[in-house]
């Protein structure tokens, strides 16, 4: 007879199985909703509601018997102090579970378990500022870090570069302008024969005679 043997097996030993869900409790809590096969689905939404009515209840000893099952504390204060008091007001039935058909390759039937309250175009949204801010104090950090290591931006790296360029271009007009000038100039030619060697009557040296 099957007496007290509730729940399913999932192909895993108790030890496997346990963390399984324990690390399925932080994931819904952190995001809000995961995905995952139906029978697991359907195992852990009983655990999410105990923890639900545990953050409901308050205090210290709560909060402890939830550290006993989700182990990370930032993920608890998160249940304490964000999740709980929006169900203040409800008696249970804090998740729903929306099926997605089967999986392809094991035909595993899929499903989506989620707070009843989580709205995912909101949540869009504000994953989109998010990313948006940190792309800029990403920047923001980056454009400091140049500015500590070379001791200048980049706009004033740019505005010397721009000056340097100016100075190479000033230089290289002024070194071909007197280039220019020497093809231009022609040197005046004396009379034929003046050389030293010539035959003329100026200059050169006299011939010896006998």
């Amino acid at each position: 007879m099957q007496h007290n043997r509730a729940g399913r097996k999932l192909g895993r030993t108790t030890a496997h199985r346990k963390s399984l869900f324990r690390n399925q409790l932080s994931s819904l809590i952190t995001h809000e909703r995961i995905q995952t096969t139906l029978p697991k689905a359907k195992d852990l939404r009983p655990l999410i509601e105990k923890m639900v009515t545990l953050g409901k209840r308050g205090g210290l000893h709560a909060r402890r018997l939830a550290l006993k099952t989700i182990p990370e504390a930032t993920t608890v204060k998160k249940l304490f102090e964000e999740i709980a008091p929006r169900f203040k007001e409800r008696a249970g039935g804090y998740t729903r579970i929306m099926k997605l058909g089967r999986r392809q390759g094991d035909g595993a039937e899929m499903a989506i378990l989620e707070f009843i309250d989580f709205d995912w175009a909101h949540r869009q949204a504000a994953k989109k500022v998010a990313a948006k801010a940190a792309d800029e104090k990403k920047a923001s950090l980056l454009e400091r870090a140049k500015k500590l290591v070379s001791g200048k931006s980049d706009g004033e790296k740019k505005g010397e570069g721009a000056e340097a360029e100016g100075e190479t271009e000033k230089a290289e007009k002024k070194a071909k302008a007197p280039a220019e000038k020497k093809k231009g100039y022609t040197a005046p030619k004396g009379p034929k024969g003046s050389g030293p060697r010539g035959g003329g009557s100026h200059g050169g040296s006299k011939r010896k005679t006998g």
